[in-house]
């Protein structure tokens, strides 16, 4: 006792006890400053009670598999259940050995850590995060506060996860830990990397492939196994070794597991890449709308945010049909794009100083602005030619090169785009939907935002309003060309040149095989007024200008609306309107809006009988058995009930294909995105050219589909006899001898109609049909 009283006279004693006291006086000081909030707001227990965490919306095909997600970070929570038992272990080995003895904070491992690594350099000792405290860490960050920054926010994280180990279970803190934590690629969440990594669910992960994924905790980074497999390969064998050492495997099945390669299923999510892009985005423009209205908010009144909310939107899309629908996109489109570059050579028209790009040039956004700013042509020429590294896209593959925005500009104006949707008829189901080549590159859509000429897809619609009117189908017309007076003397012509004087076809042979001068004697005989309803009454909504040349397809569609107006066809004579969404449930399952909700009433009123109904079908089945879409038959060998229409317009510019089946329509456009750049030549821009061949593979792939023989075997419906025998006559007659020493009356009247008097159709008289 007398030593230590001693002891503590000395002078140097006393001042390393005071500083020893200050210092802990001091640290309690600051611990408390942490604890009480004066650094930032330490969660409370009360708010770790109602934790909230963005989550993605994910949107599902019409068999509930994910298609795609809207998010900010890519997050999918899942509950304790769907985690398999070696995913937990795997988890506790490398992570955290002494999760089920600790609260939060592991002294134990953290003396190891001091001593070992700090006094003894030995950095083989591990660290001392436990999973509650990386899950403190993953749900509230960290915050930037200078050079103190680290030990603040560790000891905030220390507080925080005692906390949560207060409010939650084991069972529950590892749920939360593997619903938020970051994997590779900006991916958070097991689930997500599940799907993202190896296209498959958290349950059903393997335990190599569970290794794998939290082998890459470590550094997502550094062990990205799309990026760094090699790595990855490692790092997931060492997870192996440590569930062998901890008695979560044995030896053997170690060993085994160790030599098993890694294999991923990639699968991107991200909105401008992956399955179906241009259909998620339409799916995003229609929530964008929908969840604005008052009767879908949430109970609160807030709006849903489908960044945020975890919503789940149930789509009509079928995953296997889109993906046979953009391999046959692709497949056409590749071999396409070589064949209009050979056919233009070197006077193609989107190369430099040729008219059509010096067009595309000044409608550049840079060049507007350049011009704006006062620069000379000299000097805008030479700011557009400055060079820069830009990704390109290419059917090959993408690549990076150093071009100037005018070389970028002759790039791309070569590119033809395509737009393909496939419907059911009877209830509106989108089932398959591509809207470009390549959403990265072109996200203009040419389903739903392009509207383009139709060309001869408008015919039908012609000939449908001809028997409402009261036109017979074996009415026969002549072929001959016919001069219109009263709008600048426009003649339709026919491809081939057929201008027989005395020859005449019957209403099916002239749909059949397309021939321009006919169809616009049937407009004329049944009143544009009367053709222009009857394209309202199957669905049509855009303006439809009183028109001669609309015999034709001069009016502009989207893909999306000539669809539905040949549902038509095969839905009882009603159209049916597109349907995207079927349902919308928040992250719980709760119903937010169902089909009945969110899509129009559907028609109930006819759009014409159902022996109009019958008799067009018979003239479009014509079409591909011996008319302008017989290739289906003679190339591609299809048996399958198929009804179409080609369609090609003014100088080759846009190729359409219309493929009716019994269950499913569909319909293919191709062109480019410039308005003034058509095909070189018919034979390679008509539609049975252009735009048929991607059905034709589209279907070769449905038919291999076992899974799809009741949609491909489908038969359409036998007509009435009362139309059978309307069909019987010949497809054509030549005219009689008085006929031809008199004239034909019916002619004389058809073209002596009043007819509207305009003066915009010079350049449809070299109109080709297809």
């Amino acid at each position: 006792m007398l030593k230590i009283k001693k002891l503590l006279k000395n002078k140097w004693v006393n001042i390393v006890i005071k500083v020893t006291l200050s210092l802990v006086l001091l640290l309690i000081l600051f611990y408390g400053s942490i604890y009480y909030g004066m650094w930032g707001e330490v969660p409370s227990i009360k708010s770790l009670e109602t934790l909230k965490q963005s989550q993605a919306t994910e949107v599902l095909d019409t068999n509930n598999d994910l298609i795609g997600k809207f998010y900010v970070f890519d997050r999918q929570s899942i509950t304790y259940k769907d985690f398999p038992e070696h995913l937990i272990k795997a988890l506790i080995s490398t992570e955290d050995i002494r999760f089920y003895d600790h609260d939060g904070v592991d002294n134990k491992s953290l003396a190891r850590v001091f001593f070992k690594t700090i006094l003894l350099s030995n950095d083989a000792s591990g660290g001392g995060s436990t999973i509650t405290l990386q899950l403190a860490k993953n749900l509230f960050g960290r915050k930037d506060l200078g050079f103190l920054s680290i030990v603040v926010n560790k000891i905030m994280e220390s507080i925080v996860a005692t906390r949560i180990e207060k409010v939650y279970s084991k069972e529950e803190i590892l749920t939360l830990y593997l619903n938020t934590v970051p994997f590779p690629d900006n991916t958070y969440g097991i689930e997500s990397a599940s799907k993202k990594f190896f296209n498959t669910h958290t349950k059903d992960l393997s335990i190599s492939q569970a290794a794998t994924l939290i082998g890459s905790l470590k550094a997502n980074t550094y062990y990205n196994p799309r990026v760094n497999p090699e790595r990855a390969l490692a790092r997931r064998n060492v997870v192996i070794r440590q569930m062998e050492k901890y008695g979560h495997l044995n030896a053997d099945d170690a060993l085994i597991i160790s030599k098993v390669p890694l294999v991923l299923e990639y699968r991107s999510y991200d909105p401008n890449q992956g399955l179906a892009p241009y259909f998620r985005a339409e799916i995003k423009r229609q929530l964008d709308t929908i969840l604005q209205l008052d009767e879908f908010r949430k109970p609160n009144g807030d709006t849903y945010n489908i960044f945020h909310d975890g919503l789940k939107i149930y789509t009509t899309l079928d995953n296997t049909l889109q993906k046979y629908a953009e391999t046959a996109m692709t497949k056409h489109m590749t071999a396409l794009q070589k064949q209009y570059e050979k056919a233009y050579g070197n006077n193609a028209p989107w190369l430099k100083n040729k008219d059509a790009y010096k067009a595309a040039k000044i409608r550049l956004i840079a060049y507007k602005k350049l011009k704006e700013e006062g620069l000379t042509e000299i000097e805008i020429e030479a700011e557009l030619n400055k060079k820069r590294d830009v990704e390109l896209f290419s059917w090959n593959k993408t690549e990076i090169k150093q071009l100037s925005t005018l070389d970028s500009l002759e790039h791309y104006l070569k590119f033809l785009n395509a737009g393909m949707i496939s419907l059911d008829p009877t209830s509106g189901a989108i089932k398959a939907y591509v809207g470009g080549i390549d959403y990265r590159f072109f996200q203009y859509d040419h389903v739903s935002q392009s509207k383009r000429q139709v060309g001869s897809t408008f015919k039908p619609i012609v000939y449908t309003a001809a028997l409402e009117n009261g036109i017979k189908p074996c009415t026969y017309f002549p072929i001959k060309s016919i001069t219109y007076t009263d709008v600048e003397n426009w003649t339709p012509t026919n491809a081939g040149g057929n201008y027989d004087n005395d020859l005449n076809y019957s209403l099916e042979y002239a749909l059949s095989n397309s021939i321009n001068t006919i169809a616009v004697k049937v407009l004329y005989e049944t009143g544009i007024p009367e053709v222009i309803n009857q394209a309202k009454l199957m669905g049509i909504n855009s303006n439809i200008e009183a028109v001669p040349s609309i015999a034709l397809g001069s009016s502009n569609l989207s893909v999306l609306e000539l669809a539905k107006a040949y549902t038509s066809f095969v839905n009882e004579s009603t159209p049916s309107t597109p349907v995207f969404i079927t349902k919308i449930e928040d992250k719980d399952g709760n119903l937010i809006a169902s089909f009945d909700d969110l899509n129009p009433k559907k028609q109930t009123e006819k759009a014409f009988s159902d022996t109009t109904r019958q008799v067009m079908l018979e003239f479009m089945k014509a079409t591909v058995n011996s008319g302008t879409s017989q290739r289906l038959r003679s190339q591609y060998n299809f048996t399958n009930d198929l009804a179409g229409k080609t369609g090609t317009t003014q100088d080759n510019k846009d190729g359409w294909f219309v493929a009716i089946m019994p269950n499913l329509v569909t319909i293919t456009w191709v062109g480019n995105d410039n308005q003034q750049i058509g095909f070189s030549n018919t034979s390679i821009g008509q539609g049975a050219n252009s735009a048929l061949p991607i059905f034709a593979n589209y279907l070769e792939q449905l038919n291999q589909d076992s899974k799809y023989a009741s949609l491909v075997s489908a038969k359409f419906e036998t007509p009435s006899n009362e139309v059978l025998e309307s069909l019987i006559c010949e497809p054509s007659k030549k005219d009689g001898f008085f006929e031809r020493l008199f004239g034909n009356k019916k002619d004389t009247k058809e073209f002596n109609e009043e007819k509207p008097k305009r003066g915009i159709f010079s350049w449809f008289r070299k109109r080709k049909n297809d």
